[in-house]
């Protein structure tokens, strides 16, 4: 009698890698690699004052935006920090308080009259 083959068996944590959340900050000292560097930024996360991102990353997309980065600075002269918060799910609202000016979302809708 033939045997049966193994039935796979397909994780949550297999389809969907755990998120993580990450404060991601920059120094660049060229207006060139700047521009490029926040537009990566952009691609990958919520933008929160001049040089300061939220990105909630699975492991791949970590790993994808630190070359992309990599590739945009000079690392002799620039700087770029990820600093992890922990697991995106069930960490609840972000709050964000501020001292001295006001924390203004920077990527609301600007209208010049």
């Amino acid at each position: 009698m033939a045997s049966r083959p193994t039935p796979l068996v397909l994780r949550p944590s297999t389809l969907f890698p755990m998120r993580t959340t990450y404060i991601v900050t920059y120094d660049i000292s060229d207006a060139k690699r700047l521009r490029r560097v926040l537009k990566i930024c952009r691609n990958h996360g919520d933008h929160l004052q001049y040089s300061v991102f939220e990105c909630d990353l699975a492991p791949a997309e970590k790993i994808k935006f630190e070359t992309e980065l990599k590739d945009a600075i000079n690392g002799l002269e620039d700087q770029v920090l990820f600093i992890e918060l922990g697991p995106a799910e069930g960490r609840g609202d972000r709050v964000i308080s501020a001292l001295g000016q006001p924390y203004i979302d920077i990527d609301a809708p600007c209208y010049v009259f």
